[in-house]
């Protein structure tokens, strides 16, 4: 058993939000004492240009400020993703705004986009950069103030001022803890949104972040968008409004969206049908429900270049990504891949060729 299983208990008796500053506050003295060590061979990969050790990073809303990004890196992620930030510091939601669901290795959230502000992120990632050239890749989510008078705008001025210093950015608009927000994810909205950011970051790769509640021809509608408009991908997906997974709760009926578990197999099949319908074509970024190499593996065969976690640090600690990265290792040598690029959907490619895949 890990020191983590025993000492989660005990940290468990903590807030959430409390435990989670703990966290943020260990990983920042622990990004000071050196550099991550360098993965296995058939785990490194390019994609969207940049170099990635190894194919996990760290989700928006961990560290949402880039308190953290050294210790992130340190305990194995091959990249990270700060934010999400806005324009304008905000609070976010009134407190308790997060809640274990133990049983059902979920969490539910509604912290509603709380960050110190674009401005306060942008002077710490200069600083870090300057220190750290040849770091792994660091994505910034952006994301609209809630009291914006023009969101749209806030994209435009958030894509401004990080696309000089982010490897790649992250359009947020399914986030469903900032009322309204996700009505950006159709229609004219999407679009506008889409062509004011690639203008305002034309050298850099854009990614957006769509909801798992989005049907899936409205989920590759907006793929098809998102390549019309020179988008280079999606990530798949943001948490869930469903409570399918978690409806024996006694949290089941907190507002907010469910992160872990429960959103496995409806991220998964998005990833797959948007995959598949879009060829390969663009770059997709799996998350929800990742909290072992199998469940990453399934991932990245339905068509994920990269995989994100954040939910299931919580429950299975820091040690969970050096575990991941030996696992997948195996795996992709047991299936006779020498390299984790060519498993990139190979469930879709099987499945058009008319192969059962289970």
């Amino acid at each position: 058993m890990s020191l983590y299983r025993i000492l989660r208990p005990l940290l468990f008796t903590l807030p959430p939000e409390t435990a989670h500053q703990l966290t943020l506050n260990g990983l920042r003295l622990l990004g000071a004492m050196g550099r991550p060590k360098t993965g296995a061979a058939i785990l490194r990969q390019t994609v969207l240009g940049r170099d990635f050790d190894n194919p996990f990073g760290m989700a928006a809303g961990f560290d949402k400020n880039g308190d953290a990004i050294s210790g992130v890196h340190r305990i194995g992620f091959g990249f990270a993703e700060i934010g999400t930030l806005t324009p304008l510091p905000q609070p976010g939601n009134p407190t308790p705004r997060v809640f274990r669901l133990t049983a059902e290795r979920a969490l539910i959230n509604r912290l509603g986009f709380n960050n110190r502000g674009q401005m306060d992120a942008l002077a710490r990632l200069e600083n870090w950069r300057e220190k750290s050239p040849q770091a792994r890749p660091v994505g910034v989510n952006i994301g609209a103030n809630k009291e914006a008078a023009d969101r749209i705008a806030d994209y435009d001025i958030g894509a401004q001022r990080f696309a000089a210093l982010a490897d790649y950015l992250t359009v947020n608009i399914s986030s469903p803890n900032t009322p309204g927000l996700r009505d950006l994810q159709s229609g004219e909205a999407a679009g506008e949104i889409m062509r004011r950011v690639r203008a305002a970051a034309p050298d850099i790769p854009v990614l957006v972040k769509i909801a798992p509640d989005m049907s899936h021809d409205d989920a590759i509608g907006l793929a098809e968008l998102a390549r019309a408009e020179n988008i280079d991908g999606l990530i798949i997906s943001n948490t869930t409004l469903a409570r399918d997974g978690v409806a024996s709760s006694r949290h089941k009926d907190e507002a907010g969206g469910v992160s872990g578990a429960p959103v496995f197999d409806m991220a998964t099949d998005m990833l797959r049908a948007v995959y598949r319908a879009s060829g390969g074509k663009l770059t997709l970024i799996g998350v929800g429900g990742v909290s072992s190499a199998a469940a990453a593996y399934a991932k990245i065969r339905a068509g994920a270049s990269l995989v994100q976690l954040y939910t299931g640090l919580v429950y299975e600690g820091p040690g969970l990504v050096t575990r991941m990265k030996s696992e997948l290792a195996q795996m992709l040598r047991a299936d006779g891949f020498s390299n984790i690029a060519e498993a990139i959907g190979a469930d879709a490619r099987r499945a058009d060729k008319g192969e059962n895949v289970t």
